[in-house]
């Protein structure tokens, strides 16, 4: 067993910053020091003017794997996760075939440990009529169910099939709300010929804020944990702050930072399902995150070719690349006084971690598995499209310079990430839960 020192990094414990040796074997955090008081290790890293933080947990991706592989896979994605410094994901169903059954659930599984530098996980995916394999599933994060934006057999708005799957399943349930009624009579109402910027008045402030308070509502009737997806509103920020304690929300980088300004400039690479909103709204983001109504910042990462995105609205699809720069883009934000960095580590890896029951991960704690970023808070850099490991080769903050970024990124205990350079023979595991 080789075992790893890092030496003088500031580190982000539970408790706040502290300067520390942090000490890591094959797999966990054996021993957290006062700086110089470990003799020595295999391998030592001198991380004087940087900061340790635990890695992030991006509970919320789209690899495409298997079905769109053109776009993504597992292998394509978890390198550009441990690029970012995210060291464990968590995938959603919507795949081709979808994660409906626990023969495709376990096929993703063994796929991904063949493929996967960093950790992961997948949801499994509520249809009409697969309550008994919902009932069955342990391999998994949770549920997750399309209330709208989606196609075929995961999408479930029918509100006798939702009362099933709230009422006579035990595992945390998320979801895509967007209402559906509200964003067909939108559509019918714009018109034949909708353009670009129609995507955020076809899929509304309404079409968020009604399909979440209903899912809420099934929630706290059934009182089934709840985590709401990429809130994209200030209403639906406003309606959390009087939720019950099993419900908890997410927001996302491109809700954050971009807005319907930034169609003119960026077109439908900011096209996102639900819709990027108004400046008004990310402000009212970040203050639900400040005070604790959103508690998780995730990705959405949902790849697609620049060719398809390029496709006449609305043949264009939906969704943006983020996992490599998101951690990042939140490091950006400390730098600019937006938030601190003990927020970002809670936003982004303690909330989730605790969310989903995610065993050992998350924090920086003696026995904890050893998952851990080197971020330089200083460092700056910029986004380009030639840069991203993602396979569909660009970002929409393409061209931005940043101020902070990951430099190396340890899954159980190995290097994965370091120099610019992802170690592909690095396998992450299974993640476990809490139950």
């Amino acid at each position: 067993m080789s075992t790893t020192l890092i030496r003088n990094a500031a580190v982000v414990l539970p408790q706040g910053i502290s300067s520390a040796d942090v000490v890591l074997d094959d797999q966990h955090i054996t021993q957290i020091a006062d700086p110089g008081s470990v003799p020595g290790a295999d391998d030592i890293v001198d991380a004087t003017g940087l900061h340790l933080i635990p890695g992030v947990i991006d509970d919320q991706v789209h690899f495409r794997d298997p079905g769109s592989t053109h776009k993504e896979d597992l292998s394509t994605g978890s390198q550009a996760c441990a690029k970012g410094g995210i060291t464990t994901f968590l995938e959603m169903p919507n795949t081709k075939p979808a994660t409906i059954t626990l023969e495709a659930l376990d096929a993703k599984l063994q796929l991904a440990s063949t493929k996967c530098v960093v950790n992961y996980g997948f949801y499994v995916g509520a249809t009409v009529d697969n309550v008994e394999v919902l009932q069955q599933a342990s391999r998994t994060p949770g549920i997750k169910i399309f209330i709208g934006s989606s196609t075929g057999d995961l999408l479930v708005d029918q509100q006798e099939a939702l009362e099933r799957i709230f009422a006579e399943t035990q595992l945390p349930i998320c979801a895509h709300c967007e209402d559906e009624t509200t964003i067909r009579a939108n559509t019918e109402r714009i018109g034949s010929n909708p353009q670009l910027a129609d995507h955020s008045r076809i899929r509304d402030h309404n079409a968020a804020l009604v399909s979440t308070r209903r899912a809420v509502d099934l929630a706290e009737r059934h009182q089934h944990r709840f985590h709401v997806l990429h809130v994209s509103t200030a209403q639906e920020a406003e309606f959390l702050r009087t939720t019950s304690d099993l419900i908890t929300a997410e927001a996302c980088p491109h809700h954050l930072l971009f807005s319907v300004d930034d169609y003119e400039r960026l077109g439908s690479l900011v096209q996102m399902n639900p819709s990027i909103k108004t400046a008004d709204d990310c402000t009212a983001l970040w203050e639900a995150l400040r005070d604790g109504s959103i508690n998780v910042i995730a990705t959405d990462h949902a790849p697609h070719t620049l060719e398809e995105k390029s496709r006449p609205y609305p043949q264009s699809p939906s969704g943006l690349p983020a996992v490599e720069n998101s951690l990042a883009l939140m490091l950006n934000s400390v730098n600019q006084g937006r938030c601190t960095l003990e927020q970002v580590v809670q936003w982004m890896c303690e909330s989730p971690a605790g969310v989903w029951n995610i065993s050992n991960k998350g924090r920086i704690q003696q026995g904890f598995d050893a998952d851990l970023v080197l971020v330089d808070m200083h460092k700056r850099h910029t986004i380009r499209n030639e840069d991203q490991l993602t396979k569909c080769g660009w970002s929409p903050w393409d061209g931005v310079t940043l101020t902070g970024q990951p430099v190396r990124t340890w899954v159980m205990g190995r290097t994965v990430f370091v120099n610019g350079k992802v170690n592909t023979e690095i396998r992450g595991q299974e993640v476990l839960y809490d139950r």
